[in-house]
C-alpha cells in the first residue's frame, strides 16, 4: 500500500497521534536550497535533489518522500538492504521494483564503496550516514571536489536533535517538508511522552545484545548511542555504561555476569548467512523468534543471572534502533520495565499504524517478543 498524496496540517496530525499519509509533492521551478544536515553543515543545492545516491535509512528516506522518492534514487548501498535486512529488502522490492535495478555503489562497511561508480551516476546530491562522512574521508572529499553535495544523516546517535535535523534535511533536499515536519511532530511527541510516563520510576538493570553471530559469540552491547540511549530513555540502568566504550562495542562474558542486569533484550533480525542468529522483523513467526532466542538463557553463568530468574529475557527488531520508528522499541522496553506506566500502550499496534501511515509495505512477523509466552 503506497502512502497517498494527501495534505495534513501539524496541529491534525498530532491530534490523530499519526500523521495522515502525506506524498512527494511535484516540483516546482527550481530554487537554490541551503540544507542544514545533521551535523549542523549547510549544503547548497540548486533545487530539489532529482539524482540521489544513498548508503543507509533507506526506510527513513521512504517515509519522509514516499514511494515517489526513490524514482529520483540512482544508486544505493545495496549490501545494507539485501544481505543486513533480507526480509526488508524482499518486501520494498514488491512496493518498489525499480530498486531491483538500481546501481549498487558498494558499502563502507566491507570496502566495497566506490566513488568512481558514484560519480559514473552524475548525482546533485550523495546521502550518507554522519559516521560515514568521517569513515571515509577521503571518498566524502573526492566526490565533494566534484562538485556533488554530500549530506549527513544520524540516526545512530539516537538523539532527539540529530533525529529532528535528519528528517528535516532529507525532507528539505527532496521537497517533502510537510511530511518530514509531520514524521518530525510525531516523534517529538511520543518521545516526551515516554519521559512523561517513566519520571521518577526506579532504574532497573538492562543489558542488550546484538544478536546475529549467535550465544556462542558476545556480541555488541551499546554506550550512549542506539539502544543504549533507547534504554536510558526508558529510565533503565543500560549496563554497559562505564563498561565499554562509547559506541557499540562487545561486553566482556563476565562483566554481564558481574552487573547482573535484571532485563535482557537480544536484538534479532533477518541477517544473510547468519544461521545463529536470532530471527524477528517481516515473516518470522513468534515460535522462530523464541526457538532462536532459547539458547542464550543457557549460557554459562545466565540461569543466576536475575532476568533469567524473573523470565526477562526478550527478542527485539534490531532496526527498531536508529530510526524514525524506534519509539515504539523504546516503548516496548520501557512497557517492559514500568509496566503499571504503560498498560494503556501497545508498542506492536503503534509501529502497525506507523507502517500504515508512512511505509509502502504491510506489517507482519516478530518485532518484539518475551521468551516465555507471558507478557509476551
Amino acid at each position: 500500500m503506497s502512502p497517498r498524496t494527501t495534505g495534513l496540517s501539524r496541529r491534525s496530525a498530532l491530534a490523530l497521534g499519526l500523521a495522515a499519509p502525506l506524498g512527494l509533492p511535484a516540483l516546482a521551478s527550481a530554487a537554490p536550497l541551503a540544507v542544514t544536515d545533521a551535523l549542523g553543515r549547510t549544503i547548497s543545492l540548486s533545487g530539489p535533489a532529482q539524482r540521489i545516491v544513498i548508503s543507509f535509512n533507506f526506510e527513513e528516506f521512504t517515509a519522509v518522500t514516499g514511494t515517489a522518492g526513490w524514482d529520483r534514487v540512482v544508486g544505493f548501498n545495496r549490501r545494507q538492504w539485501e544481505v543486513n535486512r533480507s526480509s526488508n529488502w524482499i518486501r520494498y522490492q514488491a512496493a518498489i521494483p525499480r530498486l531491483k535495478d538500481l546501481v549498487d555503489v558498494g558499502a563502507g562497511e566491507n570496502n566495497s564503496f566506490s566513488v568512481e561508480r558514484v560519480l559514473s551516476l552524475r548525482p546533485d546530491l550523495v546521502i550518507v550516514l554522519a559516521l560515514e562522512y568521517t569513515a571515509l574521508a577521503t571518498a566524502m572529499a573526492q566526490i565533494e571536489a566534484a562538485g556533488i553535495p554530500v549530506m549527513t544523516v544520524d540516526y545512530n546517535a539516537q538523539r532527539l536533535d540529530r533525529h529532528v535535523a535528519s528528517t528535516l534535511a532529507l525532507g528539505h533536499a527532496t521537497g517533502s517538508t510537510d511530511r518530514a515536519q509531520a514524521l518530525v511532530d510525531l516523534y517529538r511527541s511520543r518521545v516526551a511522552d515516554i519521559a512523561r510516563r517513566v519520571e521518577g520510576l526506579p532504574k532497573l538493570r538492562v543489558y542488550v545484545e546484538l544478536g546475529q553471530a549467535g550465544p556462542g559469540t558476545f556480541g555488541n552491547s551499546y554506550n550512549d548511542v542506539m539502544w543504549g540511549r533507547m534504554t536510558q530513555l526508558a529510565e533503565g540502568a543500560n549496563i554497559a555504561a562505564g563498561r565499554i566504550p562509547v559506541g557499540f562495542h562487545p561486553m566482556a562474558p563476565e562483566s554481564v555476569l558481574a552487573a547482573a542486569p535484571e532485563f535482557v533484550f537480544i536484538t534479532g533480525s533477518s541477517w544473510a548467512g547468519s544461521p545463529n542468529a536470532v530471527r524477528a522483523g517481516y515473516g518470522v513467526d513468534i515460535e522462530t523468534t523464541r526457538r532462536t532466542l532459547a539458547p542464550y538463557a543457557a549460557r554459562p553463568g545466565w540461569a543466576q543471572l536475575p532476568a533469567i530468574q524473573a523470565g526477562n529475557l526478550y527478542a527485539i527488531e534490531t532496526g527498531l534502533s536508529r530510526s524514525l520508528w524506534d519509539w515504539t522499541g523504546t516503548e516496548y522496553i520501557a512497557k517492559q520495565l514500568h509496566p503499571a506506566a504503560f498498560a494503556d500502550v501497545d508498542p506492536v499496534a503503534d509501529l502497525r499504524r506507523y507502517h500504515e501511515q508512512f511505509l509502502p509495505v504491510a506489517f507482519d512477523g516478530t518485532w518484539m517478543a518475551r521468551l516465555t509466552a507471558q507478557s509476551a
